[in-house]
């Protein structure tokens, strides 16, 4: 991510309508997972923190992050055991194992995303889950995702193909961001005819606090229903149990 971009999703993630929705939608989804107690909790792909807080209510938090720079700044949160890391190759803390992994807007920025869901599946405990959340819509793309480095963004079928050839089994798959896709789809034509440039990213109080609102709505949905398109995608997956596995030898 070029870092002007970065500064300013740094300062963005406490207050921005789109972080702070996404973090009810994680929680949700952490809900329907039915996180043990004591249950160890990585984030992976931590960037500068703002989900630490929310998964360390569910159990001890790991988190690892490429970027050195944002690694510091969420270890200088206090929250959770933090270090620096990659995917694939480079997953921190031992052999530990995680009953939870958070993969949120994370895998579009993977070269390799199939050994990088893999690595992580490895360090699951049997029938342990991966929340994932990535952006959808290819024909979407545009400025704002070479700004962000995204490699691609997902369609269900590509989710999909990747998580099985991880050898991770689906247990749920939508689309959500629905409501607002609209809105989205303005922005992306505005960016193609004039150009795309980074610039402060929390919108007016009131905006933010209205557009914040809105997204919240499709909790009713999101993640025990399905949506039929969104801006972006959510999957839980989870690694096999041992039953599971042999059944399919």
């Amino acid at each position: 991510m070029q870092r002007d971009a970065f500064s300013l999703l740094a300062a963005a993630e406490r207050d921005h309508w789109w972080f702070r929705g996404r973090r009810d939608f994680i929680e949700a989804a952490l809900r329907r997972i039915g996180v043990p107690v004591g249950a160890k909790i990585l984030d992976a792909g931590c960037g500068s923190g703002g989900n630490l807080s929310l998964l360390a209510r569910f159990g001890a938090v790991f988190g690892f992050e490429y970027d050195a720079e944002a690694e510091t700044v969420a270890a200088s949160l206090g929250i959770g055991t933090i270090a620096q890391g990659a995917l694939p190759d480079a997953i921190p803390f031992g052999d530990t194992s995680f009953d939870a992994i958070g993969l949120c807007d994370v895998l579009e920025h993977l070269e390799h995303p199939v050994e990088s869901l893999r690595a992580l599946g490895n360090r699951l405990t049997p029938g342990g889950a991966i929340v994932i959340t990535v952006p959808a819509l290819p024909w979407l793309r545009g400025p704002h995702d070479v700004i962000h480095q995204h490699y691609r963004r997902y369609t269900p079928s590509l989710l999909l193909s990747h998580v099985a050839a991880a050898g991770l089994r689906v247990e749920y798959v939508s689309y959500f961001n629905t409501v607002l896709l609209p809105l989205a789809i303005a922005q992306r034509v505005k960016e193609r005819l004039w150009g795309y440039r980074v610039k402060h990213l929390t919108p007016p109080p009131f905006v933010n606090a209205l557009l914040y609102r809105i997204w919240r709505l499709e909790l009713a949905w999101i993640p025990r229903r399905r949506l039929p398109i969104g801006l972006s995608l959510m999957a839980i997956v989870r690694r096999p149990t041992a039953s599971e596995s042999s059944a399919h030898a």
